[in-house]
């Protein structure tokens, strides 16, 4: 016998031989229940980021983009439908939410290092984060607007004819949401190229 099929052998032996204090549907039940815990606590963790409350938590984001988004249609409308920081920069599937939630983790770390931890600080830094933004929506095909937008959902005769216009050249050229809607729900940042507009 080789000494890599030894090996494997021991490792199968270990892994399948019962503690000597506790049977193995002991340990499995144990295993399960404590992967139940960390499952729902960590579920729970990413949930909780994803409020509003959360999202305007530092006064960076209470005293510029949350009182910008306080004036838009997406805070208020004549339906009472709310779309909150998440609904537009968290995607919903599991995949890409664990994706976006590591990408977001460099901007706490610019809080908690002190790069963007006042709003002056944030103003300058405005527009990188903002075309970081656009970036990844138009990557992902304006995911996030399109939970809640669609042109098959929309009805163009209820458009004014500027906006069938734009919204059918769009569908003929392939274009995605943020192409067109930068600051949609935010002030465009200061410094902004012409074609980012």
């Amino acid at each position: 016998m080789s000494n890599n099929s030894e090996g494997r052998n021991r490792f199968w032996s270990v892994l399948c031989k019962p503690s000597a204090r506790y049977s193995l549907g002991a340990l499995l039940a144990i295993g399960f229940m404590l992967g139940i815990i960390f499952w729902g606590g960590f579920n729970t963790a990413m949930e909780a980021t994803n409020t509003l409350e959360f999202c305007v938590s530092c006064h960076e984001m209470r005293d510029t983009v949350y009182q910008e988004y306080k004036k838009t249609i997406h805070y208020s409308n004549r339906t009472g439908v709310r779309a909150i920081c998440s609904d537009c920069h968290v995607p919903r599937d599991w995949v890409h939410k664990m994706a976006r939630k590591i990408q977001a983790s460099k901007e706490v770390y610019g809080k908690v290092m002190g790069t963007i931890d006042t709003p002056e600080k944030f103003e300058a830094k405005r527009l990188q984060l903002a075309e970081n933004e656009w970036k990844r929506m138009k990557a992902a095909d304006s995911r996030e607007c399109r939970n809640c937008h669609s042109f098959e959902g929309m009805n163009p005769e209820a458009q004014k004819q500027r906006a069938r216009k734009q919204h059918e050249l769009a569908l003929r050229d392939k274009s995605t949401c943020i192409d067109c809607h930068k600051g949609i729900a935010h002030q465009k940042p200061k410094g902004m190229k012409e074609d980012d507009e």
